[in-house]
């Protein structure tokens, strides 16, 4: 199996080696790029020898290349190719470069293993296939990329997989319109099959804390169980809370969700625990408002400490005359449960959707993988959209 690269050995690889997006894709897998929020199962974590390479191959391609540190080490990298004239709008691929924890997987993670007609490893699907796609389709097309109806942008985004911090500091330094009048439009690199996702669900991750009183636990009446607490907020949440959700059903993604992930707590068995977390996972449709949620269920729980992270929902009118473009490449429109960058380019002023070869069925899994027709199949799709243009 090929060893991986580390952020120093990046140089090793030169980008004019590539022959096929096949082995472009072997190429990103073999670069570690895992988000190193949580357990990220390697200590070589972070984008800045992936956005490198990445850098290197948009100049082959005739791009000028910019690296922007969203984080130390982490960095976009945004590569704007030429235009036959000035005023036109853009149209930004924008795939995210980290990838998920290695923790647990069953191959090595950063093989880019060709077998079986697919390529393994970490991220092959998600998305460093989709990227590899998008990027080959762009070489292919590089001499004709000046004189389409749209300014091509390529943007490899960091940290999608937790925060999505490259997403939000790409668009923050974005000239954008107001969303009315904006013709620039945004494709999120994805698994999709090739299909469109134009609406996904957005997500709020709650974290509940409870607080008690330790003491013996043959007088457990001298303490206060503070898991107690946590167990009545869990009933309560599925008891009372997720009935509610019902009332939200969306014609595309249906209901939203609700999960409790974790609980831990305590120290010992014969300690009254004073302490108890739980993590609950919620997912809304575009009509919820996270913060309406959040206010909900801390209004209900006044004796548990609640902290929130919010990842909105998508919801792009299939109307757009770039989704029309993208269902003549041979798309379908459909939601996702799932969340992505594209939302933060649609808060923005940016349309938006998510779409690229491989499914969604082979992320984050312990043998992840991407077959190499699909990865095929991808860059004939995008070039299929940009020759349209």
């Amino acid at each position: 199996m090929s060893a991986s690269v580390s952020g120093d050995q990046v140089a090793n690889i030169p980008v004019t080696s590539q022959s096929s997006v096949a082995e472009l894709c072997q190429a990103l897998v073999r670069i570690p790029s895992v988000n190193p929020d949580g357990q990220s199962g390697t200590d070589e974590v972070g984008e800045e020898a992936c956005a490198r390479f990445v850098g290197e191959f948009l100049e082959k391609c005739g791009a000028s290349v910019e690296l922007e540190f969203v984080l130390p080490g982490r960095p976009n990298v945004l590569g704007k190719f030429p235009r036959d004239r000035v005023g036109k709008p853009r149209l930004i691929f924008a795939p995210h470069t980290d990838t998920v924890s290695v923790a647990g997987m069953t191959i090595e993670p950063f093989c880019g293993e060709l077998r079986e007609r697919k390529i393994w490893g970490r991220g092959s699907s998600d998305t460093k296939g989709p990227m590899a796609a998008m990027l080959w389709a762009l070489w292919e097309m590089r001499e004709k990329l000046p004189a389409l109806s749209h300014e091509i942008w390529f943007v490899g985004l960091a940290g999608e997989e937790a925060g999505q911090h490259g997403a939000k500091a790409f668009v923050k330094q974005l000239d954008v319109e107001p969303p009315a009048i904006s013709k620039d439009f945004a494709i999120i690199g994805e698994p999709t099959n090739c299909d469109v996702v134009h609406t996904h669900k957005g997500s709020i991750w709650l974290t509940l804390r409870a607080r008690g009183t330790a003491a013996h636990a043959s007088t457990p009446e001298r303490g206060d169980n503070a898991v107690y607490k946590i167990v009545e907020a869990v009933r309560w949440l599925r008891e009372e809370f997720q009935p509610g959700l019902a009332h939200f059903t969306d014609p595309v993604l249906g209901t939203p969700t609700m999960s409790v992930g974790t609980i831990s707590g305590g120290t010992k068995t014969n300690i009254v625990p004073d302490f108890c977390e739980a993590t609950v996972d919620i997912r809304t449709v575009p009509a919820q408002s996270a913060d309406r949620v959040v206010a909900e269920i801390a209004a209900a729980l006044p004796a548990i400490e609640i902290s929130a992270k919010k990842s909105q929902p998508l919801r792009t009118e299939t109307s757009h005359p770039m989704i029309g473009l993208l269902e003549k490449a041979g798309a379908q429109c459909v939601g996702a449960p799932w969340f992505c960058d594209a939302a933060i380019f649609s808060a923005a002023g940016i349309p938006a959707v998510a779409a690229g070869p491989g499914s969604i069925a082979q992320a984050h899994t312990p043998d992840e993988w991407i077959a190499i027709a699909e990865l095929e199949r991808g860059v004939e799709f995008f070039k299929t959209l940009l020759a349209s243009l």
